[in-house]
């Protein structure tokens, strides 16, 4: 039996499975739980595409895809070659290893398992040493709002539309029914737990829809172990995605700050760039002035060494009366 986990991170794909993979390598293994959002879920062809579970799976089992930052390394795409040739769907690709896994997904869905169930099966046949946990087993959907009326799922606006329209806003469809991972709650009431991390992921669109499902504010609020969350904006830009222009859009400023002002009482203390070192002065919370950007493998593990050190130093939420 594998020993509990003593750090809780929330993410999105990319950019939070950067952090995510450091805390990874840097914790015993099994110390680790990953929530990840579902957001970004949906059917294409006729099967269940979880893309940010994949992602973390992926890159905690080292099969990732490194230069794209999504897929997996050695792909090849056989299937989609045909599937244009044949006048199918291609504007979301599936490479043929990633394709086996949507397929295996939906013959498990279908005998009556769980996408927590399959995902834990598939690490396991991975060699995932960590916990990850989608957010709810129920569908979550994300749905943007643009200015030119139109409700786009996630997916057709990021890879189809390619970020073009412009932003007016975001719903969690079926959020408000949906519940949250029995694991992850009963995580969030362990004593034991030593931090949460909220990683470099998009505010809006891979930590909000985690956020909207019922009870995890209030077991957030309520978890007795500091709450870090990490900037996904640096210098001005995002490190990964459109965050940046989603923040232009909703005519908010396009800085750290701004993430940090969005996430309110959530977090204990915030993390941010070097290159933004003079908004840390501005902030109402204890921050870290540190290098966030993760180009290299050593960078994950310096940063989560650092979030780790940064959380301990704030110490358990009881004990410094918040």
């Amino acid at each position: 039996m594998s020993p509990p986990p003593r750090v809780l991170a929330l993410s999105g794909g990319i950019g939070g499975a950067k952090l995510a993979l450091g805390l990874y390598r840097v914790l015993e293994p099994w110390r680790l739980a990953v929530v990840v959002n579902t957001g970004d879920d949906f059917e294409h062809l006729g099967l269940p595409i979880s893309p940010d579970v994949d992602t973390l799976m992926y890159t905690l089992a080292g099969e990732n895809d490194r230069d794209q930052g999504w897929g997996r390394a050695g792909e090849t795409w056989t299937f989609m070659e045909q599937m244009e040739r044949l006048g199918g769907e291609a504007w979301f690709r599936l490479g043929d290893g990633d394709l086996a896994v949507h397929v295996r997904r939906a013959e498990c869905l279908e005998e009556g398992l769980t996408l927590s169930a399959v995902t834990a099966d598939f690490c396991r046949r991975l060699g995932v040493r960590a916990h990850i946990w989608p957010m709810s087993d129920a569908p979550v959907r994300t749905v943007v709002e643009t200015a030119d009326g139109r409700q786009l799922p996630f997916q057709h606006y990021l890879v189809r539309e390619a970020c073009r329209p412009e932003v007016r806003g975001f719903r969690y469809q079926g959020a408000e029914t949906a519940e949250a991972n029995g694991s992850f709650l009963d995580l969030l009431g362990d004593p034991a737990l030593r931090a949460v991390v909220v990683c470099p992921s998009n505010p809006f669109v891979s930590i909000d829809p985690i956020l909207a499902v019922p009870g995890v504010r209030e077991a957030l609020a309520a978890c007795p172990a500091p709450i870090i969350a990490v900037s996904p904006i640096v210098g001005g830009r995002a490190v990964k995605g459109p965050a940046a222009k989603m923040l232009r859009e909703l005519g908010l400023p396009v800085d750290a700050a701004s993430v940090a002002r969005h996430y309110g009482d959530l977090p204990d203390g915030f993390v941010l760039d070097d290159a933004d070192a003079a908004l840390a002065d501005g902030l109402a919370i204890p921050t870290l002035v540190t290098a966030t950007v993760m180009d290299s493998l050593e960078d994950r593990e310096s940063l989560a060494r650092e979030v780790l050190a940064f959380a301990e130093r704030i110490g358990r939420r009881e004990a410094a009366g918040r």
